[in-house]
């Protein structure tokens, strides 16, 4: 993958500018075993943080629905 693509995708998949250069200098070191364990780890990171968010959604939907059914009442 083209480095200049490489870094574009990796801010828009939200890593910071630490985390991009450090995937960047291990791509062009050769290390690609070391990029991909950087970014599995960040991967599961925004994994975490979107099941938080589901959670957070899910308690939001249960909030309106009691109060749709209390004014309902």
């Amino acid at each position: 993958m083209d480095l200049k693509q490489l870094k574009h995708n990796l801010s828009d998949a939200g890593c910071d500018n630490e985390m991009v250069g450090s995937i960047i200098r291990m791509c062009e070191s050769g290390n690609m075993e070391g990029a991909l364990k950087m970014m599995r780890k960040d991967r599961c990171r925004l994994m975490d943080e979107l099941h938080e968010s589901g959670r957070k959604v899910d308690c939001m939907d249960f909030l309106i629905r009691a109060t749709e059914k209390e004014m309902n009442q």
